[in-house]
């Protein structure tokens, strides 16, 4: 098929374009949200740029919404209503921010299909009549790259200042207590004095904004992975941390509870409890490296790319059944009404030819 999607979220995509379709990115010189194309990622060729002005002529065949203006956008580049002409699927990355358990998911009563990335998110979405199933991450194997070797903690967190309540950037001032932690991510550098950690003079450091595959060398040299995430999608961060072999602390939230097994470090709503582990692991490299192996098995079975790639197949082609159902339905409504046109009103003086005439029609479209 060819798949048209918008660059949102990297980490995903570096799974999704593995897949054996053609993947339509809308590039723009300017790039940023509506242009970014490929990103300057890592990807098969198979992840095409495309100019936006060019997609109604690209023979899209299905397009994977991420954001609710992509709807707008989309059906004004291809000419099409989504969902009705044009076969469509919204992925949910994240969790609901407001009026939880009361949130209505804006595809509801669209008729597109809805794709959630864990079971907590659709559940607490209130997707009313919207159709759902829900695919978990899957991650391509980095293979194990576990040194440990720097007795410290590491943690990632794109706009870890803007969303330190949701990411739980705030908390990794409590891990700093036990030993020092460098967070990763887009805003990094921000961290440390933003949260205090600066004049408090803990060792919370940033590691800096690296390229995937710098960060993935950088961290695993890092003895342990903190995951304090209060009000996510579970984290693919989380997921590649623990393929690299690192045992993982885990604020038990969201779908992380029921993802992540004990075996594979920590998992707990008892901050000061995580905090212990985390001392643990620093002072006892051996014990990290037994855990981590544990992580590592854990995700590679949770979180094939094979069986993500697969349900991705058969969720696009749930959404291309469902318009060209919905064609022959109204081909064979319009049909029907032409025959019924055409033949006119059956007699009612006793001659039953044209009502059989119309009834051998209806059963045979």
């Amino acid at each position: 098929m060819r798949v048209l999607l918008w660059h949102v979220h990297g980490g995903w995509m570096d799974a999704f374009v593995q897949g054996g379709h053609d993947y339509l990115l809308p590039a723009t010189p300017a790039g940023g949200p509506w242009g970014l194309g490929r990103g300057g990622r890592d990807w098969p060729p198979n992840a095409v740029e495309v100019a936006p002005q060019e997609l109604r002529a690209a023979d899209v065949d299905v397009v994977v919404l991420q954001r609710p203006e992509e709807l707008g956008v989309a059906e004004r580049l291809l000419g099409g209503h989504l969902g009705r002409d044009i076969p469509a699927v919204y992925l949910e990355h994240n969790t609901p921010r407001r009026q939880v358990p009361d949130t209505v998911h804006p595809m509801a009563g669209r008729g597109i299909p809805l794709v959630h990335v864990t079971r907590f998110n659709a559940l607490v979405w209130d997707n009313r009549d919207a159709p759902v199933r829900v695919i978990d991450h899957g991650v391509p194997d980095p293979g194990y790259r576990y040194t440990g070797e720097r007795a410290r903690l590491a943690s990632c967190a794109n706009e870890g200042v803007r969303r330190r309540r949701v990411l739980g950037t705030d908390l990794l001032l409590d891990f700093a207590a036990a030993g020092p932690v460098d967070v990763f991510g887009i805003g990094a550098d921000e961290v440390p004095q933003a949260l205090g950690a600066t004049a408090a003079r803990l060792p919370l450091a940033s590691g800096g904004d690296l390229p995937p595959a710098r960060l993935r060398e950088a961290l695993a040299t890092r003895r342990a992975y903190v995951h304090p995430a209060r009000w996510t999608s579970l984290g693919l961060s989380l997921i590649e941390a623990m393929m690299l072999g690192m045992p993982a602390l885990v604020l038990a939230t969201t779908q992380a509870a029921e993802s992540i097994p004990p075996e594979a470090g920590a998992v707990s709503l008892d901050v000061p409890r995580l905090v212990a582990s985390a001392r643990r692991y620093l002072d006892d490299p051996d014990r990290a490296r037994r855990d981590g192996l544990a992580a590592r098995t854990a995700a590679l079975e949770r979180f094939p790319l094979d069986r993500f790639l697969r349900a991705w197949d058969e969720a696009l082609d749930d959404a291309v059944g469902r318009v060209r159902r919905r064609e022959r339905r109204a081909g064979t409504a319009a049909r029907t009404s032409s025959t019924i046109s055409t033949t006119g009103p059956a007699s009612t003086t006793g001659t039953t030819g044209t009502a059989s005439t119309i009834t051998t029609t209806r059963g045979t479209t």
